[in-house]
């Protein structure tokens, strides 16, 4: 989205993304940065270590319309000035967009837009580009839902291929004084939080500014909001006709996670009315509760540290 704002500005720009890593390269494949001609940056590539590189490559390529490949190892001379030192090797593909005719190498900026417009919806996409030739095109998405810890890139030959995948989204499913610190903290981290309560004194823009918030009974939010293989579920609001709906409309829709605030007598208590109203041992094992990695926490900041902590296990198959 930052590429087009900066295209719409009459800004020129290049995007940098990280193709394939080895060893301890700091950044995961499928990273991406953007680069505008007069300097301006957005993202990363390498958490650092070779940013500085990438953007002076980068304006070259802005310059001359040509893609480039780039290649940065610990043992690499200019990979050690460009500060890669923790170790690994990372390749980076630097492509100018398309802002006129004749720029055949370029990333044309209909393609762009399409990404971003797919992006907007949910919807996953493909991006290909031949590393020989620079000829790119977009895949139809795979009819089958990925995991969130799929792996985003994939190189096959000459071939690069950038899965789209919809970022993650959390459902935080009560809008109390925990919510207010952890929906911003999942923003930060990757997440696309939704806020939902019934309580109409709870679920206010003023309390989540720039947020997303459902003041609706929890079947017609999720409803509203939708349930796939990318979402998360953490419930907080302390009532089971604000909480079970959304436990069994995560376990109905497979949600890579659903955790769960309350005590140890309460989530015993919890897991024991779910099972009468017919839920297998099975799916009940899949409720993370009480909620949060166990790290002591006390009060609504380190309780939503310990929930995101254990929620990034979740995304990254840790749990």
């Amino acid at each position: 989205m930052t590429a087009l704002h900066w295209l719409r500005d009459g800004k020129r720009v290049a995007i940098a993304t990280v193709v394939e890593t080895w060893g301890s390269a700091p950044s995961p494949a499928g990273s991406q940065m953007v680069v505008a001609e007069c300097g301006a940056i957005e993202g990363s590539v390498s958490g650092g270590c070779v940013e500085g590189a990438v953007v002076a490559e980068a304006l070259e390529v802005i310059s001359t319309r040509v893609p480039r490949l780039l290649t940065y190892g610990v043992a690499d001379v200019d990979a050690f000035n460009a500060g890669l030192a923790c170790g690994g090797t990372i390749r980076i593909l630097v492509e100018p967009v398309a802002v006129g005719a004749h720029e055949e190498a370029a990333m044309p900026v209909t393609m762009l837009e399409q990404i971003i417009r797919k992006q907007a919806a949910r919807v996953p996409i493909a991006y290909q580009v031949d590393l020989n030739t620079w000829a790119r095109h977009i895949l139809a998405p795979d009819e089958n839902p990925k995991p969130v810890n799929a792996p985003r890139t994939d190189v096959d030959g000459d071939l690069f291929t950038l899965q789209f995948i919809p970022p993650p989204r959390v459902i935080i499913v009560g809008a109390v004084h925990i919510a207010q610190v952890l929906a911003p903290m999942a923003t930060a981290t990757g997440f696309e939080p939704v806020v939902t309560d019934p309580r109409s004194s709870f679920a206010t823009p003023a309390r989540f500014p720039g947020l997303r918030v459902v003041c609706e009974d929890t079947d017609e939010a999720l409803a509203q909001i939708g349930v796939d293989a990318q979402t998360a579920i953490i419930t907080l609001g302390h009532d089971p006709k604000i909480d079970d709906p959304a436990i069994l409309e995560g376990l109905a829709k497979g949600a890579f996670y659903i955790g769960c605030l309350g005590s140890r007598r309460t989530h015993a208590a919890r897991l024991d009315r779910l099972h009468a109203m017919g839920l297998p041992q099975e799916a009940l094992a899949r409720l993370h509760g009480p909620v949060g990695l166990d790290i002591g926490a006390k009060g609504p900041a380190e309780i939503a540290v310990s929930i995101l902590s254990q929620l990034v296990a979740a995304r990254r198959g840790r749990l």
